[in-house]
């Protein structure tokens, strides 16, 4: 079933015409049903992470319904009313707010159905299990990076600009682990951080602000996909690539193609699918019954160009 006959249902609201519209062909009554809500379907980490989940679902012979919130909270919100109206069998979720969606999710346990949270780091509350990577350390460790290659490759000197994402819990963490580690070093200033808002377009724009109300700024750190897409842009339409070096989160085509031309020294290659697989794995455990590690790890690397070649292929 495609999501945008999902998306229709969830317009009508209405819960036994979603029923039926999670009908999957020759189904078995006793199949399972669970539900991934998803940030959107912009960025290629979560597009990854949508993949490995429905690898695993079809592995599991479970069905898979995936909800694009469209980066919009409310959205999110009202599609795990829904499924819980349509009684799916579990959920997982990658939250844009995560307080925000705790009523949500609390609405989704007293009904008995298992939730499990993916990336975003959701507060204390009913949810099973917590997937995603440690990103305040990974956070950390690319401060640690950026101080090593200040002294080995900028002359000891560096002026940094962070292109964030105010409305993300999880890109603020992976923002604070930076800065924690790089605060205090000796030669690097910093330029202040904007705003991407998660999307790419304005992370764009606030990057170009950013340099030029700092021309001799001489790195960036971006908190995420769309920051990092953002950030590459603005120095390559302002043909900064040989003094602006760029450091941030989640590989793309580009992002490789800025790495093999040098001005993207770092960045941190998370396994979304990974991530979709372990949900739905948790998921599968939790409807039969068992029980799952409340946190469960999935690791990253820091690509740079010694390993990039590890990564090309998941690109082309």
């Amino acid at each position: 079933m495609t999501w945008e006959t999902n998306r229709r249902l969830l317009a009508a609201a209405a819960a036994a015409t979603a029923l039926a519209g999670l009908s999957m062909g020759p189904a078995l009554a006793q199949d399972k049903t669970f539900a991934l809500v998803q940030i959107n379907q912009q960025a290629l980490f979560f597009n990854q992470m949508n993949e490995g989940a429905q690898r695993a679902a079809d592995e599991a012979g479970v069905n898979l319904v995936i909800f694009n919130a469209n980066n919009d909270p409310a959205a999110q919100n009202s599609a795990i009313e829904t499924y819980i109206q349509q009684g799916v069998d579990g959920l997982a979720v990658v939250a844009i707010d995560v307080n925000g969606i705790m009523p949500a999710v609390q609405q989704a346990a007293d009904a008995g159905i298992p939730v499990v949270a993916i990336d975003a780091i959701l507060p204390e509350g009913p949810h099973a299990a917590q997937i995603g990577v440690d990103n305040a350390q990974a956070g950390a460790d690319m401060g640690a990076f950026f101080v090593d290659y200040v002294q080995s490759d900028m002359g000891g000197e560096a002026k940094i600009g962070i292109v964030g994402a105010l409305n993300s819990f999880i890109q603020n963490v992976r923002q604070e682990g930076f800065e924690s580690e790089i605060a205090g070093a000796d030669g690097i200033e910093t330029a202040g951080v904007v705003d991407g808002q998660n999307v790419q377009d304005i992370a764009l724009t606030a990057a170009e602000n950013l340099m030029t109300a700092n021309p001799d700024m001489t790195a960036v750190y971006a908190t995420g996909e769309p920051a990092l897409m953002g950030a590459i842009a603005a120095v390559e339409s302002q043909g900064r690539q040989d003094d602006v070096r760029l450091f941030g989160w989640d590989l793309t085509a580009q992002a490789i193609a800025g790495i093999d031309a040098g001005h993207v020294v770092a960045v941190i290659q998370q396994d979304p699918a990974a991530m979709g697989a372990a949900a739905v794995d948790a998921l599968v455990t939790l409807s039969e019954g068992g029980s799952v590690e409340e946190t469960i790890s999935v690791p990253v690397t820091i690509v740079t160009q010694e390993n990039v070649d590890d990564f090309r292929a998941i690109f082309q």
